[in-house]
């Protein structure tokens, strides 16, 4: 049995991260500003006023979490705003580099007397923050803080290897959420979290700070 913390845990992917880690009997910490009834009836341990802009909302979660030790830290809170050349705007730009990017790379510096040799950090990224893939364009605040996490992504897999823990950059597919407007060309969360749990069980230090689509493919930086 696992210890896993899960941010952005109060509906989406990040519910069903755990609802599947707590069917298969890991202990489940869900990070989050505000829970959910989902989230409630899943029984596991809700630490609320999770907000990633903040130091401080960081800095009691640590506080609260005092004496836990973390196996996996699942970075998945995020935020999408429409970001078009004609109506750039860029307090949005700002608001998703703090969410998407800023967010991750200080909880993980925050944690790093919770993960020990052996642990696992996934960043929850997209396909959209990988340059070679970009052949649409637009969505310039999304697109740009996800280039930012696969960065940081990358520099953590290194920085954390002589710690003894690994780093995932996971792509979930697009996915039936809210974020996307429950669109029903996407796959269900189900079926993006069962892949993404694979990825990261398979995680090694091997094979850290690789970028994978949650069906296991290798994405292009």
């Amino acid at each position: 049995m696992a210890t896993c913390l899960v941010t952005g845990s109060n509906r989406g992917i990040g519910l069903e991260y755990c609802r599947q880690l707590k069917a298969r009997g890991d202990q489940v910490i869900a990070a989050c500003r505000a829970s959910s009834p989902g989230l409630e009836a899943l029984g596991v341990q809700v630490e609320t006023g999770v907000e990633m802009t903040s130091e401080t909302a960081l800095a009691e979660l640590v506080s609260r979490l005092q004496g836990t030790r973390l196996e996996v830290l699942i970075l998945n809170a995020g935020l999408l705003e429409a970001s078009r050349l004609e109506t750039l705007d860029p307090d949005s730009l700002r608001r998703q580099f703090e969410v998407n990017a800023l967010g991750p790379l200080r909880l993980v510096r925050a944690l790093l007397d919770h993960l020990g040799a052996g642990a696992k950090v996934a960043l929850m990224t997209s396909r959209m923050g990988s340059i070679d893939d970009n052949t649409s364009g637009g969505s310039y605040g999304y697109r740009m803080s996800k280039v930012a996490l696969n960065m940081a992504g990358k520099s953590l897999a290194i920085d954390l290897q002589p710690r003894g823990i690994a780093v995932a950059l996971l792509h979930p597919g697009l996915v039936r959420t809210r974020m996307v407007g429950f669109t029903p060309q996407a796959i269900p969360p189900e079926e993006a979290v069962r892949g993404l749990l694979a990825r990261i069980d398979a995680l090694t230090l091997e094979t850290s700070g690789t970028f994978w689509h949650a069906n296991g493919e290798v994405l292009p930086w």
